[in-house]
């Protein structure tokens, strides 16, 4: 019996003995420990890379050799995609976002396990960024193509992706309950009681798999946390405003960076001057190298000897010293963080977002400290990294309990709440999306909360166009389009040239009282009726802003045309139609 026989077979019994309600929690719980089990396999990776590094510069004795390590984590990383996966990685989270969107939720297989090799040889080896996104890319794309292999519809599947961007964060941060807020935040998953359950089953299968084979110990660990004091409430009020325009500095230096780096289009160009930049920044700035886990834990505990050791600086630990080298440190992560990016690197920018809030509420506490206020710096920066969470990726949901989770601070609720509300508010000021979602709701491929947006980004303009209506030469007379009339089922003519360039409209009624005037039919021109309309559409526009054009104006057919060219016709009918199929499709809940 071969492969496919045996699969036929599974398909058929599945069918009949378990509901889809029973087969999506079955796979949720799969789909949870293959996602842990990646997780763990990542994180053991990134271990051995930086142990060898480590042993590297221990044998050797090169006590600066670290700077050129990013550049070699990054070329192995550049090196592997060329050879092996053959195609542009891109970045995690948005890369999730566009193939639910516009590609059916199909990843395509590679990403379950490329991710994982790339931003184990990017971050192993010092590489400025971060496990989390490429760990959600490579959870959704397990999600996905288990759902691809049981055949799944399309509203399963990217349940079983929701299901494994779950698994994905709770795994990766232990931290269950903030995986599937992130899901619903962030991958923007619609909460109803047919996802909740698998998500809350991948999240605990996720999270269990993480425990057995890494402990259960916090990510980052506080031997104590100050109580909560009502009179600081002031200050984590103006630590939010500072989180969320620090935010949107990150956001918008990160977009501005990718845009630099892509113009430049030679691959090794881009890998010369991002290398460059990151050497010199770690050089400059130890603290920079890696995903700065072990700096995010010893600011946590107020501890600022990591910013100075192995550095030309470290006799400058004065007030005015730390203060200067830690406000540059937190300016120039994201430089250290797009160069990684920009240099061929694979990663997210979630621990640079926890490392760059750490710091700032740190040097919030320090500043405070220096004028008596005396406030806790442990407190301040387990706050700061919700913040810069919350104002980076525009989830403050997702900050508040994944910090709470993976820093035990859950008695610090209302000041998480605080500061990341603010956080997010003020961002949102600057920044209407996130650096996750802005490029591809420019381009109309994101999918939101809303139902209706969602829906007609689902639609492609190509499956709306209709070619049944007749066309006619410009040079024409009316005896032509009496015959045309007469064989076609429309009420609209379209007036084309030799070379099928769209020239304009005849309506039915407004040529149907000189049909019968047989003494015209050679005299009239066809151009002479016809009427150039006020808009016209082509394959490139979204489906969104065709049904705009339709609802601000009295149109029912509008002229689909290519550079020029006829191609056919895109109905009102036929885009609401299509419209109210895909939603009762799409939303029924089970």
């Amino acid at each position: 019996m071969n492969f496919n026989t045996l699969a036929k077979k599974l398909f058929i019994w599945r069918a009949k003995k378990i509901s889809d309600k029973n087969f999506m929690l079955i796979m949720a719980i799969v789909v949870g420990i293959a996602v842990g089990l990646a997780a763990v396999i990542m994180k053991n990776s990134v271990h051995f890379v930086r142990q060898v590094a480590i042993f590297i510069i221990n044998r050797y004795s090169f006590s600066y050799i670290y700077i050129f390590f990013p550049a070699i984590g990054i070329a192995l990383t550049i090196l592997f995609v060329n050879l092996f996966i053959k195609k542009k990685l891109g970045h995690g989270i948005p890369m999730v976002l566009y193939y639910m969107s516009k590609k059916g939720g199909k990843i395509e297989k590679h990403n379950m396990f490329s991710r994982i090799i790339a931003s184990s040889l990017t971050v192993g080896f010092g590489g400025s960024v971060g496990l989390e996104g490429p760990i959600v890319a490579t959870g959704s794309a397990i999600g996905s193509n288990i759902g691809q292999f049981f055949r799944l519809n399309y509203r399963h599947l990217i349940l079983l992706i929701g299901c494994g961007s779950t698994g994905a964060i709770a795994a990766i941060f232990k931290a269950p309950i903030a995986a599937i807020v992130f899901t619903l935040e962030v991958i923007m998953l619609d909460l109803t009681m047919g996802s909740l359950m698998p998500l809350l089953l991948s999240s605990i299968s996720a999270a269990l798999t993480s425990y057995l084979f890494l402990g259960q110990n916090y990510v980052y660990h506080l031997a104590k946390i100050d109580p909560f004091i009502l009179k600081d409430v002031p200050l984590y009020i103006l630590l939010g405003i500072v989180a969320g325009l620090l935010s949107t500095y990150f956001s918008k230096l990160y977009l501005w960076q990718a845009k630099k780096y892509d113009k430049l289009k030679r691959k090794r160009s881009k890998f010369i001057v991002g290398a460059i930049i990151l050497g010199v920044l770690v050089f400059l700035f130890p603290s920079l190298y890696g995903e700065g886990y072990e700096a995010v834990n010893q600011a946590l505990h107020g501890d600022i000897s990591y910013i100075f050791e192995g550095t030309f600086y470290s006799e400058w630990q004065s007030f005015i010293g730390i203060t200067l080298i830690v406000t540059l440190i937190l300016f120039t992560k994201i430089f250290a963080t797009g160069a990684t990016f920009g240099a061929g690197g694979t990663g997210g920018i979630f621990a640079p977002s926890l490392f760059i809030g750490a710091n700032l509420g740190f040097l919030f506490a320090h500043i405070a400290n220096s004028i008596k206020l005396k406030i806790s710096y442990e407190n301040f920066a387990l706050v700061g990294m919700a913040g810069l969470i919350a104002g980076i990726i525009h989830a403050p949901l997702t900050a508040i309990f994944l910090i709470a989770e993976i820093t035990g601070g859950y008695k610090l609720f209302i000041p998480l709440m605080i500061v990341a509300t603010i956080s997010y508010f003020v961002a949102k000021l600057f920044m209407h999306k996130s650096v996750y979602t802005i490029l591809l709701a420019e381009r109309g491929q994101l999918l939101t909360h809303n139902a209706d947006s969602n829906m007609l980004t689902l639609m492609k303009t190509e499956s709306l166009i209709e070619t049944n209506f007749l066309t006619i030469n410009e040079d024409a007379k009316l005896q032509d389009l009496t015959k045309v009339i007469s064989r076609s089922s429309r009420a609209v003519y379209v007036v084309v040239d030799s070379e099928n360039y769209f020239k304009g409209l005849i309506w039915l009624d407004h040529v149907k009282h000189l049909m019968f005037k047989t003494e015209l039919y050679e005299s009239v021109n066809v151009r002479d009726l016809m009427d150039i309309p006020k808009h016209t559409v082509n394959t490139n526009m979204k489906v969104k802003e065709i049904a705009e054009l339709f609802e601000n104006s009295n149109y029912f057919n509008l002229p689909v045309v290519d550079e020029g060219k006829y191609i056919g016709f895109v109905s009102r009918a036929k885009v609401f139609t299509t419209y109210r199929q895909m939603l009762k499709k799409f939303s029924h809940e089970e």
